[in-house]
């Protein structure tokens, strides 16, 4: 079956319909898309706890100036978790913009609405407070809420209690590409007629003493200390490391049919996803590059294109040598002379990684670059890398219309995720 409500192979076709973001250059969608126009750097030095000159890395891109309080009551608010509280305001936005206000959402059919929401570590703040607490003071004060508080699919959970939703609810956790993968779990799910709209994104809040120390034991993170707002570097060639950040984001995904009924305003339809696994290192990439160019390929034939049609990629551009080296080849294999004809820019320059949620949040820059034909630059660059040869937006943003957007998220453990977001034109 084959009409203007369904793709090629009979599916539902899906539109977004709703965006929301909580980052480190600002706490809505508006906000965070002025900042990364401006190029804004998220960097900053820690303020979660006491980043002292035991720790190589001192920085990352905090949220600032985050208040849940619009969203939750205070009570409420103690018993969850900081990523847990990103992920219901980002979902409250992404509600909102989508026309669904009230409180439970106002759904005809909430058993046909549906969330999937990812995180790479979950509450991993309450997890080591509480630990904390156990050493200090012993089991019988460790808090009742500890376990709710902390699990990684607790965001899902609570979001789905939150906004009244009954459908498919689970979280996804695979790192970095975790919400890549909820938002492309989500499509397929209403792609094939299991709910009619799907609440998907990710959520992260992993600045903490544990989580900090670990990745500069790998030796992953940037060790800017002395220029925070310098240290993300994608591209570049003197990059070192990633500078982690924090926050969430949020999209509503709908059947085309359930959206025009309805008389929702489209933001963009999502049409392709392509999922694989290295199966070569916990950490690293393969040198052959081929887990990250078939989720590429994959996500295209999902989308019904071919590179000619690739207008823009949201890379993963973590700032590490080894990732942005691996991914520019595995893009310049994908789309070959496309390649060099197209902006390949990284918005972790100004919002740092935020893990699990960057997925989600890139995903609505993305919505907006296909919206709005502008797309952010990449900052920080000073140095060329011979290894990394395309067009990165480099310093200074471009305009120019964007028809077919990818966005890729790869993972520790071998995860890749590429999505491909079509403008909308009301066809």
């Amino acid at each position: 079956m084959t009409d203007s409500l369904r793709n090629s192979r009979g599916e539902h076709r899906v539109v977004i319909t709703g965006a929301g973001v909580v980052t480190p250059v600002g706490n809505d969608v508006a906000a965070t898309w002025s900042a990364l126009l401006a190029g804004t750097s998220g960097g900053g030095p820690i303020t979660h706890f006491e980043a002292t000159e035991d720790f190589p890395t001192r920085i990352a891109a905090e949220v600032k100036g985050f208040d849940s309080s619009h969203v939750l009551d205070r009570k409420e608010a103690r018993r969850y978790d900081r990523f847990t509280q990103f992920g219901i305001v980002a979902s409250a936005e992404a509600m909102r913009s989508a026309g669904f206000a009230a409180l439970p959402a106002n759904v005809p059919d909430p058993e046909r609405f549906g969330v999937v929401f990812g995180s790479g570590i979950g509450g991993i703040s309450t997890f080591e407070e509480q630990h904390r607490i156990l050493l200090e003071r012993g089991p019988g004060r460790v808090s009742p809420f500890f376990v709710p508080m902390f699990i990684p699919d607790i965001a899902a959970g609570l979001i789905s209690i939150h906004f009244g939703l009954k459908g498919p609810n689970y979280a996804t956790v695979s790192a970095c590409a975790s919400s890549a993968h909820a938002i492309g779990d989500a499509l397929r799910t209403i792609q094939r007629g299991n709910a009619d709209l799907m609440l998907a994104g990710g959520t992260e809040a992993t600045i903490t003493p544990m989580t900090i120390a670990g990745f500069a034991a790998m030796k992953a993170m940037t060790t800017r200390n002395d220029d925070p707002a310098s240290a993300s570097r994608p591209f570049d060639a003197g990059r070192d490391g990633f500078l982690i950040g924090e926050g969430a984001g949020a999209v509503v995904l709908e059947s085309l049919e359930h959206a025009q009924a309805r008389g929702a305003n489209i933001l963009a339809e999502l049409v392709g996803y392509g999922a694989t696994g290295d199966a070569y290192h916990i950490t690293s990439p393969p040198p052959d590059h081929l887990g990250a160019q078939e989720a590429m390929r994959l996500a295209l034939e999902d989308a019904e294109a071919d590179p000619s049609h690739v207008d823009y990629v949201n890379a993963h551009g973590t700032s590490t040598s080894v990732n942005d080296e691996h991914e520019t080849t595995a893009i310049k294999a994908v789309l070959g002379e496309r390649a060099r004809e197209i902006v390949v820019g990284s918005t972790k320059s100004m919002t740092g990684h935020l893990l699990g949620a960057a997925g989600a949040v890139e995903s609505v820059i993305c919505t907006q670059v296909l919206r709005e034909g502008k797309i952010p630059p990449t900052i920080n660059f000073s140095e060329p890398d011979p290894a990394c040869d395309l067009d990165y937006a480099h310093n200074e943003g471009v305009e120019r219309e964007v028809k077919l957007a990818l966005s890729n998220s790869f993972g520790f453990g071998g995860h890749n995720v590429c999505l491909a977001l079509r403008r909308w034109d009301g066809t």
